[in-house]
């Protein structure tokens, strides 16, 4: 279970960076009073254009960042004053996290396993189950650094899944990725939705989040602007298909303010 209440982020600004946002405020508000929560044993999809505020939410649900206003619970931790303690319940798959490139695949997951303290037996089994899923065992043993894109995306998701946890935060995981890949990386949201996983989606990829998603947040400028239910959203629509409606709803949006 994830549940977010009031939640806000402002960051400090550099000379530079206030000169390239053309303002002169001394922060700026990324994440603007923000709820939503996310059940087990669904899958919820956080959306929003370039500059929302997804992925800075994202992170301060990972706990890389704290908020400057609101609470965090995950799986009943407070994850703002435990963050420790929050993490070992979650996983957080993002394209933006660096692999160790001298490392192997194998010895990588290891490694991670170790440290979230992971028996050797249950790391073995959980790390065949994901190597079959995602096809890896032809470059398991292959330095990371010599891997392409989509085999290190597959060993990040070994990473992040690999102490089973109850929670999993999936900052668009099929970004860039084949086909092939993208539908394996499909298979385990799936699987982790049936296994009563609280899940948490982000993905430009609109028929993703239809076929995958049970519920809904839209946020645009760090403020929701939808947080419902797939069904309430698509009983709603005024578009002729999620991504025009999703657009809709942003330019609505946008010509208020």
């Amino acid at each position: 279970m994830i549940n977010v209440s009031n939640l806000s982020k402002s960051f400090s600004l550099t000379r530079q960076q206030k000169k390239e946002l053309g303002t002169t405020e001394n922060t700026v508000l990324a994440v603007d009073d923000i709820s939503f929560s996310c059940a087990p044993g669904r899958v919820h999809a956080l959306l929003g254009p370039n500059g929302a505020g997804k992925t800075t939410t994202l992170r301060m649900l990972s706990t890389i960042f704290k908020p400057t206003k609101g609470s965090i619970i995950i799986d009943g931790i407070d994850a703002v004053a435990n963050a420790q303690e929050a993490r070992k319940h979650m996983g957080f798959l993002t394209g933006s996290a660096g692999l160790y490139a001298r490392l192997t695949p194998n010895e990588l997951v290891d490694y991670f396993a170790k440290l979230y303290g992971v028996s050797n037996e249950d790391r073995d089994k959980r790390k065949q189950r994901l190597f079959d899923l995602l096809d890896m065992h032809d470059f398991k043993n292959k330095r990371i650094g010599k891997l392409s894109t989509g085999m290190k995306q597959k060993v990040s998701i070994c990473r992040t899944m690999i102490h089973d946890p109850q929670v999993v935060i999936f900052d668009e995981p099929t970004s860039g990725l084949d086909v092939i890949t993208a539908e394996n990386i499909i298979q385990l949201i799936r699987d982790c939705k049936n296994e009563g996983k609280t899940v948490i989606f982000s993905s430009h990829i609109m028929g993703e989040v239809d076929l995958l998603c049970d519920d809904i947040t839209i946020i645009h400028k760090g403020k929701v602007l939808f947080n419902d239910t797939m069904e309430a959203f698509r009983s709603q629509m005024e578009a002729p298909n999620l991504t025009a409606e999703f657009i809709r709803i942003v330019n609505q949006q946008k010509a208020v303010v």
